[in-house]
């Protein structure tokens, strides 16, 4: 016989578990008590919201669930909006937090609060833990709820005198949840008329979503689009489905995206949609095209096929195992002259763009389009490069250089303060390789606490922030739709090198492009985190022009 707060500990161990992020209190002690024996590795976070981002990027670079810890009351509401992000970018996490005795329950007692009820709409599924011979199963369960079909953050909630009852300890081999099996592979019907469509096809587009990375399926985009010679856009969670200088890959699509990306879903005459929702900022007016493009999509989550736009072919299924029963069949496409022109119209947008060949007037400031270039150039082929939200997001989308490595942000909640504890936990998940997190100063005020957890547990991220002293992209929706300005002024911002000497990370202040290069010398160089404080102008707006190394 074993505690509960055993067999919890030891069921993650039995899920591969090596790193798990969290903050402890009373209601979540008789756990944090076992986990102290376990070779799991414990960090602890600043605050409770950052352990489910540090989860999630960790989750995200690792690729398959991702545990954060919470205690009751405060700390678990504290999860909510990590909870949220995880939601709707279809991040798994498994979320435990420990919850007041099971005879204290509505009696709102100290630090009580349902957070199974709370966190409904934001969980793909929910735990309040009644019986403590219950627990292994649960977790079973969760991890594989978390990690099949439309992947998500799933809340196990367990109350302090369940994590203290003995019970036996037999960790189940299998799962079998009545009604939930996710589908895998697309049904053989679709699929011929996928094929079909593709055959009769002369402007086909496919276009990638973040479902494209949660199925690991990059190479089978990549494979289907050189096979059958058709080109690639992508949404922003869709960025590293196909490295950015491909020859058959034409850009971010959106009201941020490029010209080209845009002007190939609207000019043609199928589009295959893998893995992407079609939000508003991927595309404003769906009903527009839909009248005269056909439509495919693929997506593991029957939900989201023909919510945002309506669709000819639904396939419901994991994308990689969609994207593989296509290539057996190989269609022939004859799209040579499709793509000249997209070839055209993206050496015209290149042509119209600035190139970051030397420094921008004024000298006292940075531009952050040729800053985000020049840094994702330099940056290893497999390194991770997290963006934050706001404009910086807009400047790192628009302009990251991705090769082989990741590009990670949160395209749905839209989070700010995500990047710094997301970078966190992408580096924990892949120590070997180069993690830059890149944030406004806005962002880094929402989270840098977790400086602090870089220190306590020498974690090598490098940290860009981007200094405007302004929320600028709200100044921008001030400006475009609003007769003034209010709010959106950061007044005097604390000297972020001074604040990452108090941690004693070495930090650098650029303030001029003549000193790129070797600010950028110091940030990526040397073996743990480095602070790079950059100006930039006020009124640098989100969208002007890609910028080429």
């Amino acid at each position: 016989m074993i505690t509960a707060a055993e067999a919890m500990v030891k069921s993650l161990e039995q899920e591969g578990v090596e790193v798990v992020f969290g903050y402890p209190g009373a209601a979540i002690c008789p756990f944090y008590d076992r986990l102290a024996s376990s070779p799991i590795r414990h960090i602890l976070v600043r605050q409770e919201q950052n352990a489910g981002h540090a989860a999630s990027g960790y989750a995200r670079t690792a690729r398959k669930p991702a545990v954060c810890v919470a205690t009751s009351g405060p700390g678990a509401t504290n999860l909510i909006t990590a909870l949220a992000t995880a939601y709707m970018d279809s991040i798994p996490l498994v979320a435990i937090t420990g919850q007041v005795s099971s005879e204290l329950l509505g009696r709102d007692v100290f630090q009580e609060v349902d957070i199974t009820g709370s966190a409904e709409p934001f969980t793909k599924h929910s735990y309040l833990v009644k019986n403590a011979a219950d627990l292994p199963r649960i977790l079973r369960e969760a991890f594989y709820i978390a990690g099949t079909g439309r992947q998500g953050p799933v809340l196990v909630d367990v109350p302090i005198d369940i994590q203290n009852t003995p019970i036996e300890f037999c960790y189940p081999d299998a799962v079998s949840i009545r009604g939930y099996k996710p589908s895998s592979k697309g049904n053989l019907n679709q699929l011929r008329r996928v094929l079909a469509a593709m055959h009769e096809s002369h402007r086909p587009v496919i276009c990638a979503g973040g479902g494209v990375l949660g199925a690991n399926a990059e190479p089978q985009v990549r494979a289907l689009a050189e096979a059958c010679s058709i080109p690639v856009v992508s949404t922003m969670m869709g960025l590293g489905a196909m490295p950015t200088g491909h020859p058959l890959y034409f850009g971010m699509l959106g009201m941020y995206g490029c010209r080209t990306a845009n002007a190939a879903i609207a000019e043609s005459d199928l589009l295959i949609l893998v893995g992407a929702r079609v939000g508003d900022r991927a595309m404003q007016s769906p009903g527009v095209l839909q009248r005269r493009t056909r439509v495919i999509h693929i997506d593991i989550d029957p939900a989201e096929i023909g919510k945002n736009m309506e669709t000819n072919i639904p396939l419901v299924g994991d994308a990689r195992l969609v994207l593989e029963q296509i290539l057996e069949h190989r269609p022939a496409l004859d799209t040579a002259g499709w793509l000249d022109a997209l070839r055209a119209w993206q050496r015209e947008e290149r042509a119209a763009a600035p190139r970051a060949c030397g420094p921008a007037a004024g000298g006292c400031t940075v531009d952050p389009n040729r800053l985000v270039a020049r840094l994702s150039a330099r940056m290893e082929d497999d390194g991770v490069y997290v963006s934050d939200v706001g404009q910086n997001q807009i400047w790192s989308a628009r302009g990251v250089n991705l090769r082989t490595g990741r590009f990670i942000t949160t395209g749905g909640m839209g989070t700010m303060g995500y990047a710094l504890p997301a970078a966190i936990g992408a580096k924990l998940a892949a120590p070997q390789r180069q993690v830059v997190a890149v944030c406004g100063d806005g962002a880094l005020q929402m989270s840098m606490m977790e400086l602090g957890t870089l220190v306590q547990h020498n974690i090598a991220v490098k940290l860009v922030v981007l200094c405007n002293r302004r929320l600028g992209m709200v100044r921008e929706v001030q400006d475009n739709q609003y007769s003034r300005r209010i709010a959106v002024d950061l007044g005097v911002l604390p000297d972020f090198c001074k604040i990452a000497a108090a941690y004693n990370i070495p930090s650098a202040a650029l303030c001029d492009e003549a000193g790129l290069d070797a600010a950028l010398d110091a940030l990526l160089g040397g073996d743990g985190p480095f602070l790079l404080q950059v100006a930039v102008d006020p009124d640098e707006p989100s969208l002007k022009g890609g910028y080429q190394p």
